[in-house]
């Protein structure tokens, strides 16, 4: 005897409806949640994380989303995206250096996979690349540990040590409010192999006291830092990471000095020239910090040059008033983020442009985290002064 089964082909539709709706009512809660928790992140942060994948997956985009571009915005990138048939789920940040862009906007809740479908359209009209930098103000600072802050005369409040031949008056510099169209910097190193003290996410292996030639723990990879961030708010920046100290450290200077040269010839419209150092202390003794919030960062230093070395240099008054300017804007915003300015007699190449300085980032005792929170800092300031 056979059993045969009769298949009822309305139970069967009915079925697979019935399935069919659980699993749109669940991917629209799912949806809904998920959506609710993404509303909680702040625009800025979002507009990051675009940025930066679309600027990641689309080849070719990255050239047009430059700084030197400056009015461009979140919603021309997205256009572009759409004109290249980018599908908006490849938005989302799955690249490996997400993790780390999170941890420098301080943004530790964002998840690799962020769905932006169901809030695309509200923070393209209401975000900018020009605004994308996060500003902390109005939060406590203290310096924690700094030595060597004598100075000897002060310029509308910025203290000054003065090791130069030359006496400097207050008359003589002017206070900006606001410094207009210099977008361009050129950021380098004299002395690439500068390192700091080994943390444990930042362990090399030395050739030198305090130096490497892995330029991921010297003041190159701070240098990167500045970078990303001065970058990310609109300036164009160009950031040569050239050994002048290896395999010689003596002659470092000439050998800059023949870069920057070089550089400047390609790029004439920069005067924001950059020297990114250490202070050369060779222990761990010395590691000038600055709490800010929650943060501890390594203190900074301008060091500006005169012609007190018999070498031309007639426009060291231009440099030292930047210096003064940017470092007054540091003192409004976060106290104690600089050490007094050092004013030498040495040229350190600072003839080649109007605002030329050394910028000295920490210490042998600081750590290569405590660095990279000061250009954090730093750009923030400059983002404020420089429009």
């Amino acid at each position: 005897m056979v059993n045969l089964t009769v298949i009822n082909i309305k139970d069967i539709l009915k079925y697979l409806v019935k399935v069919t709706l659980v699993i749109i009512i669940m991917v629209t809660l799912t949806r809904f949640f998920y959506g609710l928790k993404n509303n909680k992140i702040k625009s800025v942060n979002i507009e990051e994380k675009l940025l930066y994948s679309i600027k990641s997956i689309l080849p070719g985009i990255k050239q047009y989303l430059e700084p030197k571009n400056h009015n461009i915005n979140i919603a021309d990138a997205y256009k572009v995206a759409l004109n290249s048939e980018l599908k908006i789920d490849k938005l989302i940040a799955t690249n490996s250096n997400i993790e780390e862009d999170e941890e420098e906007y301080g943004n530790n809740q964002m998840k690799n996979e962020v769905d932006l479908k169901d809030n695309i359209e509200d923070d393209l009209k209401n975000t900018s690349v020009n605004n994308a930098a996060i500003e902390v103000e109005n939060v406590h600072t203290e310096v924690l540990e700094s030595k060597y802050n004598v100075y000897s005369c002060e310029i509308h409040g910025v203290k000054i040590k003065n090791e130069s031949t030359y006496q400097v008056n207050e008359n003589e510099f002017n206070i900006i409010e606001k410094i207009e169209n210099l977008k361009n910097i050129l950021i380098f190193h004299t002395h690439t192999c500068e390192s700091y003290t080994i943390s444990p996410n930042f362990q090399y292996q030395s050739t030198g006291n305090y130096r490497t030639t892995d330029l991921n723990f010297t003041v190159a990879r701070v240098g990167d830092e500045l970078e990303k961030r001065l970058k990310d708010i609109g300036f164009y920046v160009f950031h040569d990471k050239t050994f002048h100290d290896y395999p010689a450290y003596s002659g470092s200077y000439g050998r800059s000095l023949k870069t920057v040269q070089k550089l400047l010839d390609l790029q004439k419209n920069t005067e924001i020239v950059i020297d990114l150092h250490r202070d050369a202390i060779g222990d761990n003794t010395y590691a000038p910090k600055v709490k800010i919030g929650e943060e501890v960062a390594a203190q900074l230093m301008f060091v500006i040059g005169t012609n007190g070395s018999g070498l031309s240099h007639d426009n060291w008054r231009k440099n030292l008033e930047f210096a003064i300017n940017v470092q007054k804007k540091a003192e409004e915003m976060y106290p104690g983020l600089f050490k007094p300015i050092l004013l030498r007699n040495s040229r350190y190449n600072q003839h080649l442009s109007n605002k030329a300085c050394i910028i000295e980032v920490g210490a042998t005792g600081n750590t290569m985290e405590e660095c990279l929170t000061s250009m954090k800092y730093l750009s923030n300031v400059l983002n404020k002064l420089i429009i």
